[in-house]
């Protein structure tokens, strides 16, 4: 009993490891990030989102949040012109635990009194979220970061996970520029 009891806590960390938030960032590196103290959203490529309205607000708010504890502030003059972008997918996991051989038996591995293994499956959405920051003069894109993760479909939740999506993307803008 121990060891089903162990079994089943050693899935329930990995199925809780995998909603983790993969992150990666891409910048012009030619560009001097630190001209930039203003932005705004880009209300054409905000409103494309294949998302809820509220969610859409989650995420605002957030990149809001994030960028005021940066320095920067909203402007109807912008230096950064701040688009989002959003997909996501079903997923599914099978996980299949090996057969444990236990008791007397014939070899190395099998015996007769085998406890088998068993298959779980996990169905979640996974979804992408897309941020982008371009020069407000020349309309080019300086910097992107994208986000993929689990999602949660439960209300009360949703406000943290859009939160942890926001801030760990914008943990990369501006750039650490090595020198």
């Amino acid at each position: 009993m121990k060891k089903l009891f162990l079994l089943t806590a050693v899935l329930a960390l990995c199925l809780t490891s995998c909603s983790t938030i993969r992150v990666n960032a891409d910048y012009d590196k030619d560009v001097t990030f630190s001209q930039y103290k203003t932005y705004a959203y880009q209300k054409a490529a905000i409103d494309k989102a294949a998302i809820s309205d509220l969610d859409k607000r989650r995420i605002l708010r957030s990149i809001d949040e994030v960028m005021a504890t940066k320095g920067f502030t909203k402007s109807e003059a912008p230096d950064l012109i701040v688009s989002i972008f959003t997909q996501e997918k079903e997923q599914v996991d099978v996980i299949q635990s090996p057969m444990w051989g236990w008791g007397w038996g014939w070899g190395w591995g099998w015996s007769p009194w085998a406890w088998g293994g068993f298959n779980s499956v996990y169905q979640y959405v996974e979804g992408k979220l897309t941020i982008d920051f371009r020069d407000a003069k020349t309309k080019e894109l300086i910097w992107q970061g994208v986000g993929e993760g689990e999602l949660t479909q439960r209300t009360e939740k949703k406000d943290a996970n859009i939160k942890e999506f926001v801030t760990k993307i914008l943990e990369y803008y501006p750039p650490q520029l090595k020198e």
